[in-house]
């Protein structure tokens, strides 16, 4: 197999995983993860993000802080929110959503439902560990850009090593939870999470799988 083909694999077996085991990942299966995803290139090679990587114990912690700041505070992210999701892009953030809410029951217009569903993400969907990933302020969209990078490859590397995760920009919502539990200094952007662990593969969210726009949809060729 060709390592293109190699790639491509990884890539299509990558989804967002929404519900776990509680059996953890060792820790040197995490370090070969985390090893193989800063190769990932960066704007001067400044190789500006951080992760921040939990034990069991620690994500357990962490979640009851989490679940409690989502129930009573209010969002603040350091990285502001879109302004929108316009066109074909609300399109598929919607597609998204319906697809969950169908594979775990939730009908349109059960609002109760919905919101539990999505506080979910507080309880990071019962992954064992979670990485919170943080990037310098003074590097601005720059440095959340290229960590980016590194969030894409740590969740490839992860399943190439039979591990599933969920990146999550939800949990950015509360910076100062995050960095009163890890104590990460004010001078970093809190930008996401990535929970993570071995999948609960009979759990209904993790039946189903979004599509993907085709290249010529999102590749302009000029001559």
């Amino acid at each position: 197999m060709s390592d293109i083909d190699v790639l491509t694999r990884l890539l299509e077996a990558r989804y967002s995983c929404r519900a776990f085991r509680l059996d953890p990942v060792p820790r040197a299966v995490i370090e070969r993860i985390v090893g193989a995803a800063r190769h990932v290139p960066s704007w001067c090679n400044a190789q500006p993000w951080q992760v921040t990587v939990t034990a069991p114990e620690a994500t357990d912690r962490f979640r009851t802080a989490l679940q409690q700041a989502a129930e009573h505070d209010s969002a603040a992210p350091d990285l502001a929110w879109p302004d929108g999701y316009p066109g074909v892009y609300g399109d598929r953030r919607r597609s998204c959503g319906w697809q969950l809410y169908d594979a775990v029951g939730v009908e349109k217009g059960d609002r109760a439902a919905s919101a539990a569903q999505m506080m979910r993400n507080f309880d990071l969907f019962d992954a064992p560990h979670v990485a919170l990933v943080s990037s310098p302020r003074a590097l601005g969209g720059y440095g959340a850009m290229d960590t980016g990078g590194f969030v894409t490859a740590f969740t490839l590397a992860a399943r190439a090593l039979g591990v599933d995760s969920i990146a999550q920009a939800a949990v950015a919502s509360y910076p100062d939870v995050v960095r009163e539990q890890f104590d990460i200094s004010e001078d970093r952007m809190i930008l996401c999470a990535i929970s993570f662990g071995y999948a609960d593969t009979d759990h209904p969210a993790n039946s189903f799988r979004t599509t993907r726009a085709e290249v010529a949809d999102i590749m302009a060729w000029r001559t």
